[in-house]
């Protein structure tokens, strides 16, 4: 049987980089947890080679669909069109188990396939569902649907879950039985879901009283239990706020304009970056400015993600005046400073 020590010392550094790496930190506790629960299977308890190729594929398994995370390094355009896209469909589901379980298997050859496929299936398929939950969500309805699933109720990395699974691995790691373990774990975790989506049924009802005519609220979880984001819409005016339970406080409020219909806007739009960004955010405002230097600066801005007085998720283009993009930028930016060197970076390319 695997030394469960050493998984604890590997998990002990993913939770030390946590700043770098929250959600595939929480994917991995994942993984390591269902591997453990993994030992309710008779064929995985009784055969050490399977136990270990198992542990082996819930662990691959539920980091395999965030693979195309390495799409950020081609460009943030790519990134936000495609992330959490085709990886977590529902074929890449049914592909990803095959594909690992065949590279284990052969790595691996006493291991009994058919209960690495299923474990490893599990691992996939819990990857996907839980990612459902957050604000972000995944295109998990493709090919029939290309619509974006996110219930909003679990921030992207959820200290609770997190450390749930840290003390459900300690556990097991000195000795306790990791079926019953994890079992209790999963049981305090869906409680905690069901917590979450009580809450956020009230802050919708409290958004409702403080804004009466709003047509579309999006109220996004944080690291915090009873702190959520606000950004709502009305016929006349966007909302952005926060709430503390059903206390709601509207810190911006910003009249509808729609984007003005020049050549300038329409080429803008047709960026990549501007492109990218508009099929991502649901809620947004926008500026238009002139620069010193004589170009005109679009500026998209989405109002889901306010953090300490600024929007720091973006999209700018700087045009001149034949209506030529000369550079732009998609992205989470925190200071101004760093959004011009970005955007020096990308007229420079």
């Amino acid at each position: 049987m695997i030394e469960i020590y050493m998984y604890v010392i590997v998990l002990f550094f993913v939770a030390y980089k946590e700043w770098i790496f929250l959600d595939s930190g929480t994917h991995f506790v994942m993984g390591i947890a269902l591997g453990g629960l993994a030992l309710v299977d008779p064929v995985v308890a009784d055969h050490s080679m399977t136990f270990t190729a198992v542990m082996a594929g819930t662990i691959i398994g539920s980091q395999a669909p965030d693979v195309d995370t390495v799409l950020k390094l081609r460009n943030n355009a790519v990134y936000i069109r495609h992330h959490r896209g085709i990886t977590h469909s529902l074929p890449a589901v049914a592909l990803w188990p095959i594909l690992i379980t065949a590279v284990l298997a052969l790595i691996i050859q006493d291991a009994n396939v058919f209960h690495l496929w299923l474990w490893t299936f599990l691992a996939v398929a819990l990857h996907v569902f839980v990612d459902i939950f957050n604000a972000y969500g995944t295109q998990a309805l493709r090919p029939f649907s290309r619509r974006w699933v996110a219930l909003g109720v679990i921030n992207t990395f959820d200290p609770i879950i997190f450390t749930l699974h840290c003390l459900g691995i300690l556990l097991w790691a000195f000795g306790a039985n990791p079926v019953w373990t994890f079992s209790i774990m999963y049981l305090i975790i869906i409680v905690y879901y069901l917590l979450r989506f009580t809450v956020q049924k009230a802050v919708k009802n409290a958004v409702h009283k403080t804004i009466q005519d709003e047509e579309y609220v999006i109220v996004a979880p944080t690291m915090r239990f009873f702190h959520w984001r606000i950004a709502a819409k009305s016929k006349t005016h966007y909302y952005v706020g926060r709430a503390y339970g059903r206390t709601v406080n509207i810190y911006d409020k910003f009249e509808i304009k729609p984007l003005p219909k020049t050549p300038l806007i329409e080429i803008a739009l047709k960026d990549r970056n501007l492109a990218a960004f508009v099929s991502f955010s649901p809620l947004y405002r926008w500026e238009i400015s002139e620069l010193d230097n004589g170009l005109t600066e679009v500026r998209l801005i989405d109002l889901r993600y306010r953090s300490d007085n600024r929007y720091p998720f973006v999209a700018v283009a700087h045009l001149n005046d034949d209506n030529e993009i000369i550079t732009s930028y998609t992205g989470w930016i925190f200071t101004e400073d760093k959004l011009q060197k970005k955007l020096q970076v990308g007229a420079s390319n």
